[in-house]
C-alpha cells in the first residue's frame, strides 16, 4: 500500500508538476538563449556599421582633399622657416661658420604664425574642445 501511495506522489509531483517546471525552464533557457543570440547580433552588426562607417569617412577625406599634392602648400610654406631656422641655429649658432640676418616685417609676423599653428594648433584645438563641453 505504502508503495502505491508513494508510486502516486511521485507521478503526481514528478510527473505533470516536474514536466511543467522543466518546460518553463527550458522555455526561460531558450528566451534567456534568444535574447543573448540577438544581443550578439546586434553587437556584431553595430561593429559592422561602425567599420563601414569608418571606411566612408576615409573615403570622404580623400575626396576632399584631392591628390597628395593638394596637401603640400601649408608644408612647403613652413619648409622656409624651418630652413631659416635651421641655418639661424646650427649653422650661425653651433658650428658659428655665419650670420643671418633677423626676420623683419611682415615675414617675421609670418613665420610667428607658422610656428604657432604648428607647435600651438593642436593644443589650441585640445582646449577649445574642452572649453565647448562646459
Amino acid at each position: 500500500m505504502l508503495t502505491i501511495v508513494l508510486g502516486w506522489l511521485g507521478n503526481l509531483l514528478g510527473g505533470p508538476f516536474a514536466k511543467a517546471a522543466v518546460d518553463a525552464y527550458r522555455a526561460k533557457l531558450t528566451a534567456t538563449n534568444t535574447s543573448e543570440r540577438i544581443a550578439a547580433d546586434l553587437a556584431a552588426r553595430e561593429l559592422e556599421v561602425e567599420k563601414r562607417e569608418q571606411e566612408l569617412r576615409t573615403e570622404l577625406l580623400v575626396a576632399e582633399q584631392g591628390r597628395w599634392y593638394t596637401a603640400l602648400p601649408r608644408p612647403l610654406f613652413a619648409l622656409a622657416f624651418i630652413i631659416y631656422v635651421w641655418k639661424v641655429v646650427v649653422y650661425d649658432k653651433v658650428l658659428g661658420w655665419g650670420t643671418t640676418d633677423p626676420l623683419t616685417g611682415d615675414v617675421a609676423q609670418w613665420a610667428m604664425i607658422v610656428l604657432t599653428a604648428y607647435f600651438g594648433g593642436r593644443s589650441l584645438e585640445k582646449v577649445a574642445r574642452i572649453l565647448a563641453r562646459k
